[in-house]
């Protein structure tokens, strides 16, 4: 008798569907078994409010989990920058593939670069990070920028700029290269420029703790470097105590001595989106070789930057 398919949970929307299909089709080759796609509804798929607003953290994966709770699915892709940063118990994380490119990008009129852009350019985004250092990187530069929270699809949001309402958007590499439209991109943000979301460009595969043979399956996905820098931005920004719509950007990446890895530098970013203050900083330790040395990391990066005043920056402060 054959296997029943395994039932993957997946949002609706196109980058969503494009990033499930992926993992869809690896896990068919890793088990040898059926995988569905199941299209589920998330409150912040059908909310029209901007993002902090509703609550930012959780908005686009609450309804993913309580269908693996339920049992209607078995298992889930999140896109990582949209994961709560406290695991529940009754879910495993499962597996982080390897990391797409976290840089964030430009998509702008007349193929024009972030240094290029009109006086008074108004750019879309949503992100409050990106808000706080894409006008703190203009006021250094004597610049004139407005930044202008936008919300929506890829489609809504290039939109935007094809019909002349704004200048630019700001987007995140990882999407527009899974829906294979990177070649709209204008510019590529130096992350010394814009440091990206913690986790973004990663994938989170998430299953029921109870389902082990599963868990151990998709284990085989898991690509340990990513892993261990996702732990650590996460880290800092769970220590800094700030959802995923705090203006906080992090970045762990790996130190090579030619082709030997030695080292990983974690960045952090907190700023006010107006971008009249930020603190930035780096550390740089032994890349860590377990979980809790990963999380170490992120809480010592953390605690500088709150000593160094990052906790009046980011508004209200998530309880």
């Amino acid at each position: 008798m054959t296997e029943r398919a395994l039932r993957l949970g997946t949002r609706r929307s196109k980058l969503a569907m494009a990033q499930s299909g992926q993992v869809a089709q690896a896990v068919r080759q890793l088990t040898g078994r059926a995988v569905e796609l199941v299209e589920i509804t998330t409150y912040g798929d059908t909310s029209r409010e901007h993002l902090a607003q509703i609550g930012g953290t959780g908005v686009f994966v609450t309804a993913l989990r309580d269908a693996l709770l339920r049992g209607d699915v078995d298992f889930a892709v999140h896109s990582l920058k949209d994961l709560p940063t406290a695991q529940p118990d009754d879910l495993a994380l499962a597996a982080v593939p390897l990391r797409e490119d976290p840089r964030d990008v430009l998509v702008a009129r007349d193929g024009l670069t972030f240094d290029r852009l009109p006086n008074g350019a108004r750019i879309g985004t949503g992100s409050p990070r990106r808000m706080a250092q894409l006008n703190a990187y203009a006021r250094s530069h004597g610049m004139a920028i407005e930044t202008v929270p936008i919300r929506g699809n890829v489609d809504t949001r290039i939109g935007y700029v094809r019909s002349g309402e704004l200048d630019a958007v700001v987007l995140a590499a990882a999407g527009l290269n899974r829906i294979g439209r990177i070649d709209e991109v204008t510019d590529f943000l130096a992350v010394d420029f814009v440091l990206p979301a913690p986790g973004q460009g990663a994938l989170a595969i998430e299953c029921a703790a109870v389902n082990a043979d599963l868990t151990a399956a998709l284990a085989e996905l898991d690509d340990p470097f990513t892993r261990a820098a996702v732990t650590a931005e996460r880290s800092l920004l769970a220590a800094l105590e700030a959802g995923c719509t705090a203006p906080v950007g992090a970045l762990a990446d790996l130190l090579a001595d030619g082709q030997v890895v030695t080292e990983m530098r974690l960045r952090g970013v907190v700023g006010t989106t107006d971008g009249s203050t930020l603190v930035q900083l780096s550390t740089t330790g032994p890349v860590p070789t377990s979980h809790s040395d990963a999380v170490a990391l992120g809480r010592e990066l953390a605690s500088e930057m709150l000593a160094k005043g990052a906790a009046g920056l980011m508004g209200e402060r998530a309880r």
